[in-house]
């Protein structure tokens, strides 16, 4: 049966940790994609932080990334093309060949927050059994059958990150331009931007 597995790894075990590190209010979201595999992985990034320019000079140092090129900055947000190196490579491997896909991932507070889809629930286990035999701490935050994550139409979303996806929806967050920031939605909601952006 197909399961949706939420799970949380410490960025110095798969990606940016340097950066997360050295720029602290830097968040990173991937930009969902029909692809999958350990040379596709998260090839796109939103990145957004208080200094963009700094972000954009740590990135380059930092020893996970082969390359990064910025194509777009919108609203204090830019978009990145990322060439990971094999640190990366190997978690996206794990994932990989176990024949799963990572739906959605965003790095902040030095920790990366995976949502994975995986055809068979048996595969579950056997990337935890070897990730573990890779030294990688991935934490398992949620596990659930694809019919109990999908039963009111959000994939494994709880109620709450559903109706902040919806509000954000509304208020033009998707729009180009957009019709309201990270800042404003987080006041409108009376939660602190990282509270938002993990939502």
């Amino acid at each position: 049966m197909s399961t949706i597995v939420e799970a949380t790894v410490p960025a110095g075990q798969f990606a940016l940790a340097e950066t997360l590190e050295r720029v602290p209010d830097a968040e990173f979201r991937m930009v969902r994609l029909v692809a999958h595999g350990a040379e596709s992985a998260m090839p796109f990034l939103w990145a957004s932080c208080d200094r963009p320019d700094r972000l954009r000079e740590v990135l380059d140092r930092d020893d996970t990334v082969d390359t990064v090129e910025p194509l777009a900055e919108f609203d204090g947000e830019c978009l990145l093309r990322v060439d990971w190196g094999p640190r990366v490579r190997v978690v996206a491997s794990i994932v990989a060949e176990e024949s799963a896909t990572i739906l959605d991932a965003s790095g902040h507070d030095g920790a990366w927050h995976l949502q994975i889809f995986f055809p068979e629930h048996d595969r579950v286990s056997a990337t935890y059994e070897c990730c573990e035999d890779y030294g990688i701490d991935i934490t398992l935050e949620r596990v659930c059958r694809l019919s109990e994550a999908s039963e009111y139409g959000h994939l494994g979303l709880t109620e709450r990150q559903y109706e902040t996806l919806v509000d954000a929806y509304d208020a033009g967050y998707y729009d180009v331009p957009r019709g309201v920031n990270q800042a404003e939605l987080a006041e409108s909601f009376a939660v602190s931007h990282h509270a938002l952006s993990e939502r």
